[in-house]
């Protein structure tokens, strides 16, 4: 039922609100120091976007080609709902809160039309075997306080449409598929909605470093301007203006009735070299965490390295990529198979579909040298096996249309 699901929705809302605030460098941490004044450390707040930086850095590589073998002409109906964004804005909300959700539906020439839902505002009680719902619920839009004024509840033979709790039109859906589809990043057993790229330890290591940034700001101010003392000044002195005492570069002190005069003096200088180290050690475990490097994060290491090397450094990132590819490109033919279903009024099987399999660019781009090296490879194994290489496979590894 449709409160079933309102209440579901509800309960992961939050948590994939939190995640878009830290891909966005908005979420305000709890403050949890024991000797910075609340109101001194709100003049230093620190931001840092090494949570965007693990969402784009993966985002960026997964590239969706096609579809290979479209035997239902999957690639004309992406083609006309402006595949460039479509696909881009899919891959990056999914990497941000697990997953997210795209609507199927008609236009009025009877096209199939794909619409982005985020994970916040739609959810569904998904197949195991299939990756599709088996029913689905989707705010499609809220007024200025966040409440539901539209909303749409799927159900394999029909859409039903609310507007402030009430039926306003129910739409046939001949796919015996709900018309809510699921992009899901990382499914498995326990969680078949996937897994958001924005891990907890991520999001502790980003939040250390914040806390270290904001210590080093506020230590900063003390190494810009050491704290000064004078001993055996006269009660009798006049009291010398702070601001003059500190930025003055010389300053006069006379004897007293009994000849004394005071003595200067200066604290310790703090020095700034632990918290560059301590920042450092947080970016090494967020960069062994998400699958980055030291040099994805800002801090320069070595001198500039080549196409192959940069690859080999980032062997995590496109282990990871290659897993999201697999993901992605099964939630893809899902969308396909519910959207030309919904166009053609035909409930296609989902089995028929199985020729049909996605394509992506390569998740480093080839450079001239890797490109010199497959090609002798490609020649050296069509002599030992015949047009074992063709214009296709040639294509995939080197991510150049031959067309």
């Amino acid at each position: 039922m449709i409160e079933d699901m309102r209440k579901k929705l509800e309960n992961h809302k939050k948590r994939v609100d939190i995640k878009y605030k830290l891909y966005d460098s908005k979420y305000q941490d709890q403050d949890i120091g024991i000797t910075i004044p609340p109101s001194i450390r709100q003049r230093y707040r620190a931001v840092l976007g090494w949570c965007s930086k693990a969402v784009d850095s993966l985002a960026d590589r997964l590239v969706f080609k096609e579809f290979q073998n479209d035997n239902f002409s999957l690639n004309e109906i992406f083609n006309l709902n402006n595949p460039d964004v479509f696909f881009d804005s899919a891959i990056l909300s999914a990497l941000i809160g697990s997953c997210c959700f795209v609507y199927v539906s008609k236009n009025e020439n009877g096209q199939a039309r794909l619409q982005i839902i985020e994970g916040s505002n739609a959810t569904g009680e998904i197949d195991p075997i299939t990756g599709l719902l088996k029913e689905g619920y989707a705010v499609l839009d809220r007024d200025k306080n966040g409440k539901a004024i539209l909303e749409a509840y799927f159900l394999p033979d029909r859409t039903v449409i609310y507007a402030d709790n009430k039926v306003v039109n129910v739409i046939e859906n001949p796919a015996n598929v709900p018309a809510l589809v699921p992009i899901i990043h990382r499914p498995d057993a326990v969680r078949p909605f996937g897994r958001s790229r924005i891990t907890r330890p991520a999001i502790y290591f980003q939040q250390h470093a914040k806390r270290t940034l904001e210590r080093a700001d506020i230590t900063a101010e003390f190494y810009s301007f050491p704290q000064k003392y004078i001993v055996g000044l006269s009660q009798e002195a006049e009291p010398m203006e702070k601001w003059k005492a500190t930025i003055s570069s010389f300053l006069q002190f006379t004897k007293d009735s009994d000849g004394d005069s005071p003595k200067l003096g200066q604290f310790t200088q703090p020095s700034m070299s632990p918290f560059t180290e301590q920042l450092r050690t947080l970016a090494s475990g967020f960069a062994g965490e998400t699958g980055l490097t030291l040099d994805d994060l800002g801090f320069v290491t070595d001198n500039p390295s080549s196409a192959e090397a940069i690859k080999a450094s980032h062997e995590t990132l496109r282990i990871a990529a290659r897993k999201a590819q697999r993901c992605f490109g099964s939630s893809f033919l899902n969308v396909g198979y519910v959207a030309r279903c919904i166009e053609d009024d035909f409930p296609y099987l989902r089995n028929q579909f199985y020729l049909t399999k996605p394509k992506w660019y390569p998740v480093f781009e080839p450079d001239v040298a890797t490109l010199s090296g497959i090609g002798d490879a490609a020649i050296k194994i069509n002599q030992a096996i015949p047009e074992y290489f063709d214009k296709d496979s040639l294509s995939e590894l080197t991510g150049i249309n031959h067309e």
